[in-house]
């Protein structure tokens, strides 16, 4: 039980990290800032492999919030 508290953290901590990247790449999309969303999904992509290779997110998971986000930045070069 105690390694599942200290497990539950650390994996609160990722995930939360993740979210955070994810939130400044829709930022910078909405602001139709190219340059400063590229910057952002390359961040937020080096987070997500990171914890799909931990098995903290599942990798269909990661893949697919990859793909999302890669499709929004698309967007702005359109």
């Amino acid at each position: 039980m105690r390694q599942d508290e200290k497990r539950r953290i650390r994996n609160k901590g990722v995930k939360s990290a993740i979210r955070t990247a994810a939130k400044k790449v829709v930022t910078a999309s909405e602001k139709k800032d190219t340059a400063a969303a590229k910057e952002a999904l390359l961040e937020m992509i080096k987070r997500i492999d990171t914890a799909a290779g931990k098995g903290i997110v599942k990798k269909n998971t990661a893949a697919r919030k990859k793909s999302r986000m890669q499709i929004l930045v698309n967007r702005l070069g359109a």
